[in-house]
């Protein structure tokens, strides 16, 4: 288990340095100039060059790539030249909502995709199944941002139940969650279903059926488990993607998260909020996947017997 967690942990540092140095190159090969930007479009020569010598846009590629793995690895990303204040500093003040967003969403999706698998995999091939079946994957063909304009037509401009965008009540939180979760619950639904369908062919449950079992009991009670192994890994990278698709939600419902923060920093040449934000995704990416890792192994003895050999 403690190598597992270490081994883990230096492919997370890894995952990280890549991440921070691909998003480096990124935000300077971008189109634009960040001095430019900031000072407007009339701003003379001078101007500028003081203002790239401010922010150390005159210093070489590589000096600044140095200096920059540097400060990251004490999670020191400068200032916004936009905000006039840490870029971190900024960063952790959205981080609460997008959090509230994504942890909302994963629960909508796991309770939903979980109940669905269940019950297209404990009636494989029934009418039920090929039902599901169709309606996950209707789920995750529908694009996100359209979903989520969608919603806020029928229940908040039609029948005015819920706000359409803005944060402050609960109801507030229905819309962008239910739009961020949509796709996640035919994932989890459509793999739920797969193993589900997969168990229910093993003896043991015809052993527990033999023992007078009900088949509710067999599947809450003996299926289910079995068949949350591969569900749980999965949950743990689409958080991940959730935080990501969560830059588009955020703009269509104004939810004030670190996707708002992001499109404005990379709109305004900010690239100290853009780098700070990237690492701090990837950073929570790695912890979810290690968390996912280890409650696997609590799913499943036969993973932690596989990692001692």
């Amino acid at each position: 288990m403690v190598r597992m967690i270490v081994s883990r942990l230096l492919v997370g540092v890894f995952v990280m340095w890549g991440a921070a140095s691909l998003i480096f190159l990124i935000v300077r090969a971008a189109p634009g100039d960040p001095a430019t930007v900031l000072l407007g479009p009339d701003a003379d020569r001078e101007q500028i060059a003081r203002l790239h010598e401010t922010l150390g846009l005159d210093r070489p590629l590589f000096a600044q790539y140095l200096d920059y793995l540097g400060d990251a690895a004490r999670l020191d990303f400068g200032d916004s030249h936009r905000l006039g204040r840490p870029a971190m500093d900024a960063v952790l003040d959205r981080l609460p909502a997008t959090v509230d967003l994504t942890v909302t969403s994963t629960l909508i999706a796991v309770v939903a995709g979980v109940a669905l698998g269940l019950l297209a995999g404990g009636r494989a091939g029934g009418l039920l199944d090929r039902v599901l079946s169709g309606a996950t994957i209707a789920l995750q063909s529908f694009p996100t941002f359209w979903v989520g304009i969608m919603l806020v037509l029928f229940f908040a401009l039609g029948l005015r139940v819920l706000p359409s965008s803005g944060v402050g009540t609960p109801q507030h939180l229905v819309l962008p969650s239910v739009t961020l979760a949509l796709p996640f619950i035919a994932i989890v639904a459509r793999l739920t279903r797969t193993s589900v369908a997969e168990n229910m062919r093993e003896p043991y449950v015809e052993t527990a059926r033999s023992k007078g079992l009900t088949e509710p009991q067999v599947l809450l009670g003996h299926v289910l488990r079995n068949s949350l192994v591969p569900v749980t890994t999965v949950i743990g990278l689409h958080m991940g993607a959730l935080l990501g698709g969560a830059v588009i939600v955020e703009n269509v419902f104004a939810w004030p998260g670190l996707g708002s923060l992001v499109v404005d920093a990379v709109a305004n040449r900010d690239y100290a909020v853009v780098q700070a934000v990237t690492l701090l995704i990837a950073g929570l990416v790695t912890l979810l996947n290690l968390a996912a890792d280890l409650l696997a192994t609590r799913l499943d003895p036969r993973i932690r017997l596989e990692g001692a050999s």
